[in-house]
């Protein structure tokens, strides 16, 4: 995948979400970034392999949360119940993140099924991230 393909799919991915009003996509050189729901969210076109190209979506749902026994079964919990993408806790001294990272191959979507596969993973990640901000 060029450059210039990896940039037209990031743009149509950006406008597969900006169709949908409630996310505001910002737009910089090495990926989009928006909020959904409260999470901030990155989305990057990537060429793994000659025909494997994807979008990789990631998503911070919860920062600076108190490091406890709680906080893990949560995110196992959410982990389980989560269709698209994985959460992971990042630990940084007695506070950690909770992170929402997805990928999925995305050349040759359509428009719709394009912006299916973002909103269901979306959709996901709101419903993950309740219970993990106060």
């Amino acid at each position: 995948m060029s450059e210039d393909t990896t940039a037209d799919l990031e743009a149509r991915a950006g406008a597969c979400l900006a169709h949908y009003g409630s996310v505001d996509v910002r737009v910089d050189e090495k990926a989009l970034g928006f909020e959904y729901e409260g999470a901030l969210c990155s989305l990057r076109a990537v060429n793994l392999a000659p025909g494997l190209d994807v979008l990789t979506l990631t998503a911070v749902l919860a920062w600076d949360r108190p490091l406890k026994a709680q906080l893990h079964k949560r995110v196992a919990d959410r982990n389980n119940a989560l269709q698209f993408g994985s959460l992971t806790v990042i630990a940084h001294e007695k506070l950690a993140d909770v992170i929402l990272r997805y990928t999925f191959p995305a050349v040759g979507l359509g428009d719709e099924a394009l912006a299916t596969m973002l909103l269901l993973v979306l959709s996901g990640a709101s419903r993950a991230r309740q219970g993990l901000v106060p």
